[in-house]
């Protein structure tokens, strides 16, 4: 009797309260079992453990800042270097002294300044278009919902699977002789930005955001009175920053550092990009210059970085742009 008495009271049906001591034990121990990590707080208490534990993270950092910037900052250093040294003593610093001549004999030489204004327009035309079809077809096709909407969807989903390469032939004759415009588009940043936007990837990227937007905020929107064309442009775009950030960062990339399709369609030496310009003139000038030119090229994405890493690093996450 006394033990069923003791049971009644432990669970609280018999009037008393239910032992508390014994889920805070629980408690506490559930919590501790969720903050440990691969060393228990007994094992960070050894001091051998816990030095062997920094010793590692402190070589890897090192690791990691080697492979991360040491090919930059060798760079960096050949830019200032002549040739000769280069060749001879690549790891060397600076054993004959630095020659910052190279830079300005690469800045003009390469003509630098021209190329980074191609290169720009090339990503700012890239960048606009994919996101207008990007955008504008995630919408359709997640919000408006046409009739065939699968269907399309279907198709889309299928030149996912067609290799770029296939369809370079095709895509350069259709520049060549672009139809209904009955003139030809090489030579043009069009012919860079146009194929740029046919991205079938930020299309399902973007779609895949917006099924997850709240679809009581635009049941609201067209009770109030909101047309397809104002509900797109004053509720669905400003709830889609994030994946307009994602989508931002992989079309700036692409576009900053292609080389295959810019150089059939940019044949004209005065609007190619670096990554044409480049690789072309390597044959034609000196080591030194060259790699000057070259380290020239990459302060300008790395200022950029540096300007907006907010941005890309909170645009970098595809957790919450692809999540359902």
């Amino acid at each position: 009797m006394n033990v069923l008495t003791d049971e009644l009271e432990n669970s609280g049906i018999a009037g008393g309260p239910p032992q508390r001591p014994r889920r805070r034990r629980r408690g506490k121990a559930a919590q501790e079992s969720a903050d440990r990590g691969i060393l228990s707080p007994s094992d960070w208490r050894r001091r051998r453990t816990r030095w062997t534990n920094r010793t590692l993270h402190i070589v890897l950092l090192v690791v990691l800042f080697i492979v991360g910037l040491g090919p930059l900052l060798w760079l960096a250093k050949s830019a200032i270097t002549p040739t000769v040294d280069t060749l001879r003593t690549p790891m060397a610093l600076f054993p004959h002294g630095a020659d910052w001549s190279i830079v300005s004999t690469a800045w003009s030489t390469v003509h630098i300044d021209v190329q980074f204004v191609n290169t720009i327009w090339v990503a700012a035309g890239s960048w606009t278009c994919q996101i207008v079809v990007a955008t504008t077809a995630g919408y359709a096709l997640s919000v408006l919902r046409p009739k065939y909407g699968n269907v399309i969807y279907g198709l889309v989903l299928g030149t996912l699977f067609v290799p770029a390469v296939v369809l370079l032939v095709p895509l350069y004759l259709t520049i060549l002789n672009p139809p209904l415009i009955g003139t030809s588009l090489i030579n043009t940043f069009w012919a860079v930005w146009l194929p740029a936007g046919a991205n079938a990837f930020n299309v399902v990227l973007v779609k895949r955001f917006f099924d997850n937007l709240p679809r009581e905020v635009f049941e609201a929107a067209r009770t109030d009175g909101a047309g397809p064309f104002r509900l797109f442009w004053s509720i669905v775009l400003p709830m889609s920053k994030p994946i307009l950030g994602v989508v931002s960062v992989f079309a700036i990339i692409a576009a900053w550092k292609d080389y295959l399709w810019p150089m059939l369609v940019l044949q004209d030496p005065a609007i190619q990009p670096l990554s044409v310009r480049l690789p072309n003139l390597q044959q034609a000038i000196e080591l030194d210059v060259y790699l000057a030119a070259l380290a020239i090229s990459t302060l300008i994405p790395i200022a950029l970085f540096l300007v907006f890493q907010g941005l890309f690093l909170r645009s970098a996450g595809l957790g919450g742009a692809v999540k359902g």
